[in-house]
């Protein structure tokens, strides 16, 4: 039972939430970026390539052969840069949040503490010193 409550205070500390939290997060995003660059980015590029569905470009290997029951072995390097693209815009979505975080980390490091107001007892202190230091 030891084992079952060092578990359950694990699952419930606040960064293994914020964790799920990221992922879920992360995996709706990821389905955002997917469809910006199928849907939005990569038309306007095959345009500009000649008028072709960029995600259907292929090397064929070998071609497909339904009689002899030889399906198609293709090297499909139009959907490898549509997923190149999707990372880079992931990628740089990452880097400006994170770029975000540190520059309010710094705003509230840069800010200085105000110096301690001193006690009755230090300023006291302080006056006793400068006397003591004039009369030498």
């Amino acid at each position: 039972m030891a084992i079952v409550k060092e578990f359950k205070e694990f699952a419930m500390r606040g960064s293994v939430i914020d964790l799920a939290v990221g992922v879920v997060i992360g995996a709706a995003f990821g389905s955002i970026v997917t469809s910006l660059v199928k849907d939005i980015i990569m038309p306007p590029i095959g345009i500009l390539l000649g008028k072709v569905d960029f995600a259907e470009k292929k090397y064929v290997i070998i071609s497909s052969d339904p009689a002899h029951k030889v399906a198609e072995v293709a090297i499909r390097y139009g959907n490898f840069i549509t997923v190149v693209f999707q990372f880079v815009i992931v990628a740089f979505c990452i880097f400006l949040v994170v770029k975000g975080i540190n520059a309010m980390k710094k705003k509230e490091e840069a800010a200085p503490a105000p110096d301690p107001v001193p006690t009755a007892e230090e300023t006291l202190l302080t006056e006793i010193r400068d006397l003591l230091a004039k009369g030498k």
